[in-house]
């Protein structure tokens, strides 16, 4: 007789949901004051092996199946206490897990589910958003008994949030000019605190400056530091992006005043209800119009995580990245409409026309970071439809000989 697996049985499962609930009850006693606080809670989640139950135990893990991690996941959010679930929203630590070397894991995984390790990503660059295999950055091989063995890193990058406090960047640098554009790339782990990284910030519409360009000059990178093969960082590149595009596609960023999400009910008809407009019935078809896009974009994220294995990626987070870009502009476009003329004005005296500006304005982070509204069309076409590839006359081109704007 064959022996039966009882780790997914209902009993098994209620018996995780009771152990997780007790832990909770045990440990959690309500939101982190400050950011030690935040990583002290962290520290603890991790400890238990909370943070990432579908990972092995030798990383911090249960061996959970996706069914079993949400258990957990639920009994956190059932509280409001944050840390579980990294093992499909921690977009360092799971692209280091899959492609990084087992020293630098072993260094930098622990740390990363922590939250002690500040990040950013070095991708764009002036010549090369949209089409990212276009990137000239240059890492070049080295060997010295200064640095031992080391990559030299020159290049541009720019729209990279928190670069001025990172201590390391997700960097993708051409190594090899001698081949096709997407061949030639490999990934790093870049420190960011050294003399070869300059760090410039960017005065945003919004009158922010979360992001910077980043001037590499000499920068030294260790080999150790190298993710995945060398020159084939286009692939690792695609795992980091689908866990980017997936967290674009589940959440965005709020108002800056809080304003709108004062009550429990959801902002838009708060707001419709307060301006007297909900019984008006195109408000109410916008409306659910709105409600209609989020609830079947958190069902497609949801579907799209579940099929996502450690160290793939996947066309269907292309969809939800879109469907929050487009829901963004839909909610601002509608906050407006609802608050008519008092729209027109902004500053703290004002703070419902101050947060549908200012959402108006934020929208477009969404339509342009993790890859451009066009860009996820294309993947969407070319990769869940199966429509043709749009024509690529320099894909097959030795790098070197591409022609530069």
């Amino acid at each position: 007789m064959a022996d039966v697996d009882t780790s997914q049985t209902p009993d098994a499962d209620e018996a995780l949901a009771q152990e997780v609930r007790s832990w909770l009850a045990a440990n959690w006693s309500g939101a982190p004051v400050d950011a030690a606080g935040h990583r002290q809670w962290l520290a603890k989640v991790v400890e238990a092996r909370w943070a990432v139950p579908r990972w092995p135990a030798e990383w911090g893990g249960r061996g959970l199946p996706d069914g079993q991690a949400r258990i957990i996941e639920r009994a956190f959010a059932a509280v409001g206490a944050p840390g579980s679930g990294q093992d499909r929203t921690n977009l360092w630590a799971n692209t280091l897990l899959a492609y990084g070397q087992p020293e630098l894991k072993q260094k930098l995984v622990p740390r990363l589910l922590r939250g002690e390790v500040g990040m950013c990503l070095l991708y764009s660059e002036p010549g090369a958003g949209s089409d990212l295999a276009g990137l000239r950055t240059r890492a070049e091989r080295r060997s010295d008994a200064a640095h031992g063995d080391h990559f030299v890193v020159n290049g541009q990058k720019v729209w990279t949030s928190n670069a001025a406090t990172a201590e390391y960047g997700m960097l993708v640098a051409r190594t090899d000019w001698d081949v096709p554009k997407h061949q030639g790339i490999s990934f790093f782990f870049c420190p960011m605190k050294q003399p070869g990284v300059d760090v410039r910030p960017l005065r945003q519409v919004t009158n922010e400056s979360h992001f910077n360009e980043v001037f590499l000059t000499d920068a030294i990178v260790p080999a150790a530091n190298q993710l995945g093969d060398l020159g084939q960082g286009w692939s690792v590149l695609q795992t980091a992006l689908a866990y980017e595009r997936s967290l674009m596609g589940e959440q965005a960023r709020g108002p800056r005043s809080g304003a709108a999400e004062s009550t429990a009910e959801e902002p838009l008809i708060a707001l419709a209800r307060e301006a007297g407009k909900l019984g008006d019935p195109l408000i109410r078809q916008e409306l659910a119009r709105v409600v209609a896009y989020k609830k079947l974009n958190a069902l497609n994220t949801a579907r799209a995580k579940a099929d996502l294995a450690q160290g793939t990626s996947s066309p269907i987070m292309s969809l939800g990245k879109l469907a929050m870009s487009r829901i963004l502009h839909e909610e601002a476009r509608l906050r407006t409409a609802l608050l008519g003329p008092e729209s027109l004005l902004e500053g703290p005296g004002h703070p419902r026309a101050e947060d549908a500006n200012f959402l108006s304005l934020n929208a477009y982070f969404t339509s342009i970071g993790g890859g451009t509204d066009q860009i996820q069309r294309n993947i969407i076409g070319e990769r869940v439809l199966g429509l043709p590839k749009e024509p690529e006359v320099d894909r097959d081109v030795p790098f070197r000989q591409v022609r530069g704007g």
